[in-house]
């Protein structure tokens, strides 16, 4: 009988109704119910049992899963919690069936996000280590000189840890490219921050192999060969984690 029994999170991450880590939130916030009684966190459930969420029934909606990458205008936040912020990212786009964002994009920050209602590939996307690179162009406030690039490239302290080293490379005066591996918190503009500048402008244009080529506020769907593609890197970012764990057992990052 345990082994038809899975945990409330990976459950509603399973049918599409949003991430585990959002499916974490709601079932903190009090907002998810098992038969009517709120659940702890942890708590697992088997096909008998009655999932609702703000007293709304769990529908099953796997069948044809949705992949959009879509432009985020400055100002939209992203967040599925249409009940909290006016300005976001599900409002804004409108889209037929419930979906919800892959990672975050600051509110003052534009360009590529991927949106889906996919949750198992929400969580392997958010635990890839390794092959997870997310390309930006960045304008900052003053020219941009050779120890600027350098100190970027090596990474600077921020957050109690030092950023991973990355890819930079000056564009014009003001504005360069950067490649990340790594997903702090608002990381571009606490590096810049820290060296003394300050960001103006930043867009994202890129994240793995699916690369932004469609207006400001508008989406598409993911091609045939983008998803493929993109199954083919987290494969590879699985199996290299695995392939990389050390012997003993540390807290990971």
């Amino acid at each position: 009988m345990e082994e038809n029994l899975k945990r409330i999170n990976k459950y509603l991450s399973e049918v599409g109704f949003c991430s585990r880590r959002e499916a974490d939130r709601l079932i903190e916030a009090g907002r998810v119910t098992i038969n009517g009684k709120v659940p702890e966190m942890g708590t697992k459930i088997s096909d008998n049992d009655v999932v609702h969420v703000d007293g709304k029934p769990i529908k099953d909606t796997k069948e044809g899963f949705v992949y959009l990458a879509f432009n985020k205008p400055i100002g939209i936040v992203c967040t599925t919690d249409t009940r909290v912020e006016k300005d976001n990212i599900i409002d804004y786009i409108k889209y037929p069936k419930r979906i919800f964002p892959i990672g975050r994009l600051d509110k003052p920050s534009e360009g590529l996000i991927l949106l889906t209602d996919d949750g198992d590939i929400v969580n392997k996307i958010l635990r890839a280590s390794n092959n997870h690179e997310k390309e930006y162009i960045v304008k900052v406030d003053k020219p941009i000189s050779q120890t600027f690039i350098e100190r970027m490239s090596n990474g600077v302290p921020i957050l109690d840890t030092i950023s991973k080293k990355c890819e930079v490379k000056k564009l014009s005066t003001y504005e360069f490219s950067i490649i990340l591996t790594q997903g702090l918190n608002r990381q571009i503009r606490r590096m810049c921050e820290y060296l003394d500048y300050e960001v103006e402008a930043l867009k994202r244009i890129r994240i793995m192999n699916i690369k932004l080529d469609i207006p400001v506020g508008k989406y598409r769907e993911l091609t045939e060969t983008e998803f493929k593609e993109l199954n083919l890197l987290l494969a590879d970012s699985a199996k290299d984690a695995i392939e990389e764990k050390p012997t003993p057992r540390r807290k990971s990052k």
